[in-house]
């Protein structure tokens, strides 16, 4: 697999502000030569937080990033305007794949992949505007940069499309789960001498002695070298190279997204060393 290569300049690509539809809300798609990407989102809950998600449809053979895209490419980053009454808290993704070799080894997707958004709801009472501004790569041979302004609007007291929201649901459903008895991680630690992670875990017994695939995401100056797992079995030792750059070379107290995709299932939980 080739190493993806950014283009220098974006070209921003802007959609439109939609009329307001009576059923649920969608933005207009935003295009570029490997596909396309918009926001699907539902009313607010009584909690104030609006299910929606990042819609991104991939031709075949392109392919986009997760949260860490590895020495190079990008992630999917949305700004929205709060004067629209909403904030964005965070994105979340589903288990990534490996791909490529050494300096061009990165994490993403190759298939058509959808992020829910953690919206929350600032306004008091009437109609939400979700402005957003969107930035991510979607690469072949090469990493295009796609950006635009994604707009729709949430009419107070709509309803909504049951369609749209199968597809948030099923996008949550695609989450990494939690730790549980049969899949986490049992002792983590890491060496400073060697600049190792170590992990023990314990995996679903579906991995039987399959593939299992770890992906890690820091703080920025974290960087993660390719994983090597010991086995077979369903306790395994995992270690993680690690180099940090920067004025600050610590890792204590900083927290580490750890994803682990095993037996058919994957499991997120967060590390923090002392």
């Amino acid at each position: 697999m080739k190493m993806a290569q950014c283009i220098a300049t974006a070209t921003p690509l802007v959609a439109f502000l939609l009329p307001a539809p009576s059923h649920g809300a969608t933005s207009e798609w935003v295009t570029s030569p490997g596909g396309t990407v918009r926001i699907v989102a539902s009313q607010p809950r009584p909690d104030g937080s609006i299910p929606a998600i990042l819609e991104v449809r991939l031709k075949p053979g392109w392919k986009t990033y997760w949260r860490d895209p590895g020495a190079s490419g990008i992630p999917p980053q949305v700004t929205l305007d709060p004067s629209g009454g909403v904030i964005l808290k965070a994105i979340r993704f589903p288990a990534p794949k490996t791909f490529g070799e050494g300096p061009g080894r990165y994490a993403g997707y190759d298939q058509p992949v959808a992020f829910p958004l953690e919206l929350k709801r600032v306004a008091n009472g009437g109609d939400l505007a979700i402005r957003a501004s969107v930035f991510l790569g979607i690469c072949e041979d090469i990493c295009i940069p796609v950006q635009g302004e994604l707009n729709l609007a949430l009419k107070s007291g709509g309803f909504d499309n049951p369609l749209d929201g199968a597809r948030i649901d099923k996008a949550v459903a695609a989450l990494p789960e939690a730790p549980s008895d049969d899949f986490r991680v049992t002792k983590a630690s890491f060496d400073a001498a060697a600049r190792m992670i170590h992990l023990d875990l314990r995996l679903p017994k579906a991995a039987g002695g399959g593939p299992v695939d770890l992906f890690l995401s820091g703080p920025p100056g974290i960087f993660f070298g390719k994983p090597v797992l010991g086995g077979p079995g369903v306790e395994r030792r995992a270690e993680i190279p690690v180099k940090l750059s920067g004025k600050d070379k610590r890792i204590a107290g900083k927290a580490i997204a750890l994803t682990v995709r095993a037996g058919g299932r994957s499991m997120e939980t967060t590390l923090a060393f002392d």
